[in-house]
């Protein structure tokens, strides 16, 4: 009896919960990526959901240390900055935090967003891929010679 829970344990495989499909196009942005292999997105998907898995654990950490109950994006950059790989690239990516009501926003001081800052060379930066491009809005002309 115990060997055929193991076997069906085995055998049973996991779906990814991102949609794959997005996953496949995000990886196709990159220029030198051609065709998408399924274990190559079966791959992708999983490390991807362990590392958003990660960051929302040490996020609860952070907030739970604060004593709060709802993780904010406080908390998110706190856990970010503690981890040290994590931080080398994606805390340039997260929004700046926000301004405290005690001290008046002046219009010369206004914080940047990431966007204002530009992509390194050959990369493009996730919002554009979500963005509406403007070649999608012309109709495509076809000729019938």
């Amino acid at each position: 009896m115990v060997e055929s829970e193991e076997n069906k344990t085995e055998t049973t495989t996991t779906r990814p919960e991102f949609p794959t499909g997005r996953i496949k196009r995000i990886m196709k942005l990159d220029k030198d990526t051609n065709k998408v292999n399924a274990d190559a997105l079966f791959l992708v998907s999983s490390s991807t959901e362990l590392f958003l898995r990660f960051l929302a654990e040490k996020s609860a950490e952070v907030a739970i240390e604060k004593k709060r109950k709802i993780v904010k994006l406080d908390h998110i950059r706190a856990a970010v900055k503690r981890h040290h790989p994590t931080s080398d690239f994606l805390l340039d990516s997260l929004p700046l935090p926000a301004q405290s009501s005690e001290k008046p926003a002046s219009d010369n001081t206004s914080a940047r967003t990431v966007t204002d800052k530009p992509a390194p060379a050959g990369t493009r930066r996730i919002d554009q891929f979500f963005a509406k491009a403007a070649s999608e809005e012309v109709p495509v002309l076809i000729n019938e010679s």
